[in-house]
């Protein structure tokens, strides 16, 4: 038999190796989920309470006593879609960064592909998030979302999840492979997702960071575009284009707020999908690049 028929014993060829790896996968995924809510009382009901309580919380406090839910009709959808994907990409970024050492008995003791265990948290992650796009979604058909759904809405969710899984992915790997040797990656972690919520429009309209950035400022125009061209941030609008605007679309009380739902929603966010997709899938590969040429001291540094 040819030579290049073998692997050579502890050689990674990347993330290449999680589709030839993929039974460990669905493995540790399959670990991953259900060891999560082991010996818990509520179990998966977990998954429904924090997106909840933070919802409750960011309403009452902000849209009720900050009135920042000025010029957003609709507000408690709005915010609930931003929540769903702000939890999505925290969850995801997070368990990535920790995967490395969270099974450093595994990495120390048997070869296999790294990139599973961050792979594999990223996918866990979006299990976890599946519920609770089902109650936005549940939320949404009560206010008449099925009756203004287009096509166009399916490709901008289906967008907005790769993008966000994509980018978190890429984050997890480059930060993971550092937080081996430097376990200050993880306080680095902490802080970037303590900004991430309020660094996205979440819990305001992004015209609010235009008027804010060009007017109040004086500020040029292009650093609103920047600000646009975060994935997070293209993440959360696919989904207030998606399930927000359909859903005050089929409101009746929303009727003479037509005007400022269209306004809500970013223009040119064709391009600024497709834009904040490469930048995502260069996020990977960066994050790949060094995840590789950090993983061969993995064992010693655990």
């Amino acid at each position: 038999m040819p030579r290049d028929k073998f692997d050579i014993p502890g050689k990674s060829h990347g993330l290449i190796d999680v589709v030839r790896w993929r039974y460990l996968l669905r493995l540790l995924v399959r670990t991953g989920v259900t060891t999560r809510y082991r010996n818990s009382v509520l179990g998966w009901t977990w998954s429904y309470v924090r997106p909840a309580a933070q919802f409750l919380v960011f309403w009452v406090v902000l849209g009720l006593f900050m009135n920042l839910d000025r010029g957003i009709p609709n507000y408690a959808v709005y915010l609930f879609s931003g929540i769903v994907v702000i939890n999505l990409f925290s969850e995801a970024f997070k368990n990535a960064t920790t995967s490395i050492v969270g099974n450093a008995a595994l990495v120390r003791k048997v070869f296999l592909p790294r990139q599973l265990f961050g792979v594999s948290a990223v996918m866990v992650a979006f299990v976890h998030f599946v519920p609770q796009v089902g109650l936005l979604l549940i939320v949404c058909l009560f206010l008449g979302w099925a009756a203004h759904i287009s096509m166009l809405a399916v490709l901008a969710i289906v967008a907005a999840i790769v993008i966000v899984m994509v980018f978190a992915l890429g984050l997890g790997l480059f930060f993971g492979a550092i937080n081996v040797r430097f376990r200050d990656a993880e306080n680095i972690v902490e802080l970037m997702l303590l900004l991430a919520t309020w660094a996205s429009p979440v819990l305001y309209s992004w015209v609010m960071v235009q008027d804010a950035v060009t007017k109040t400022l004086g500020w040029p125009q292009w650093l609103v575009e920047i600000y646009l061209l975060n994935p997070i941030t293209q993440g959360v609008e696919l989904f207030h284009f998606a399930f927000w605007r359909p859903a005050t679309e089929g409101m009746t009380s929303a009727a003479g707020y037509a005007g400022l739902a269209m306004d809500a929603i970013p223009p040119g966010l064709a391009w600024n999908t497709l834009w904040t997709m490469l930048i995502s899938i260069g996020t990977l590969l960066l994050g790949q690049l060094v995840f590789r040429r950090l993983e061969g001291r993995f064992a010693q540094d655990l």
